[in-house]
């Protein structure tokens, strides 16, 4: 089976620049699969999904969607890909309902299949209120969802998302990752998506493809990756206000809140330690887990080893 996207050895310089945004990248995506592109700013994700929307011109590589080289059509990529940037929103001068109308007849739907699509997305994404306001005067959530309905209108059968959920208040985020599924799940959409959000989006990603300093250091199955930390548990501790705490000396600690703190630790250190903190009464609350998809995320961008690919 022809693969959706074929990334071959891509690079990226900049004009100016000496120091490539994306080096020698190379990737596949499958038919009917959600890829995530996980990485910290500036680690070139925005770049590589530029070029894939052909959007970018590599530097050196190759690109090919469906088989067929970037470039060579001008209109191939945008019959083909929906693609949601961070930033911006086409046909400003239109309303909700109007941009949302003319994206799907430009698209090829017939005008009466255009309205009915209009009308389905604006339902789909609580865009009602909007529907005949102008688009920059509408809040910025607003805007991230009438870019997300813009992108996915008259149902292209690829999906290019780059940070989807920003600006998005949780429950708007959490209906933005049941739609992500559902396109594909039902439609069999493939969908490229990247994001910062990792505990969410490992909600939706079937493969996944980690980023560091523009290169790809990691890419597979979001299990199969996590067994490199399965003799590893997650430990979260909570004290108690003003409590200086007494954390392991040899395992970074992350403080995510106040006197919370997060700690990937060995297995057997970690129960060790959780039953010393029991006993001395240091701890107000503590939770054990298994290492989540943002752990190894956080290992894998400050550690300088590349990871192998696994399937």
């Amino acid at each position: 089976m022809t693969a959706v996207y074929e990334v071959s050895n891509v690079t990226k310089i900049y004009p100016g620049q000496t120091v490539p945004a994306n080096d020698a990248i190379s990737l596949a995506v499958e038919p009917g699969e959600i890829f995530g592109l996980l990485g910290d700013n500036g680690a070139g994700k925005s770049t590589l999904v530029r070029q894939m929307a052909n959007l970018l011109a590599p530097t050196r590589g190759t690109i090919r969607l469906f088989g067929q080289p970037l470039g060579l059509a001008p209109l191939y990529v945008p019959g083909m890909v929906g693609y949601m940037p961070q930033n911006g929103m086409a046909l400003n001068n239109l309303t909700v309902g109007e941009t949302l109308y003319f994206t799907a007849h430009l698209r090829g739907l017939s005008r009466r299949d255009a309205k009915a699509e209009r009308e389905r997305l604006l339902d789909l994404l609580d865009l009602g209120p909007a529907r005949d306001r102008l688009v920059p005067r509408i809040s910025g959530g607003q805007r991230r969802l009438a870019l997300l309905a813009t992108t996915i209108a008259a149902s292209p059968p690829v999906l290019v998302l780059d940070e989807p959920t920003n600006d998005l208040d949780p429950v708007h985020r959490r209906h933005v990752w049941d739609v992500v599924h559902d396109l594909n799940h039902a439609r069999g959409t493939t969908i490229i998506l990247v994001t910062h959000n990792v505990i969410e989006a490992e909600r939706v990603i079937q493969r996944v493809g980690f980023m560091r300093a523009g290169r790809l250091v990691a890419v597979g199955r979001p299990g199969a990756l996590k067994a490199s930390l399965n003799e590893h548990l997650r430990l979260e501790l909570t004290f108690p206000p003003g409590t200086d705490p007494t954390l392991p000396p040899t395992v970074e600690a992350r403080e995510i809140g106040p006197g919370h703190w997060l700690l990937v630790m060995e297995r057997a250190a970690a129960l060790a330690y959780v039953a010393q903190i029991e006993t001395e009464r240091q701890v107000e609350d503590f939770r054990l887990s298994t290492a989540t998809l943002e752990d190894l995320y956080l290992a894998l961008v400050h550690n300088a080893a590349p990871v192998p690919e696994v399937a």
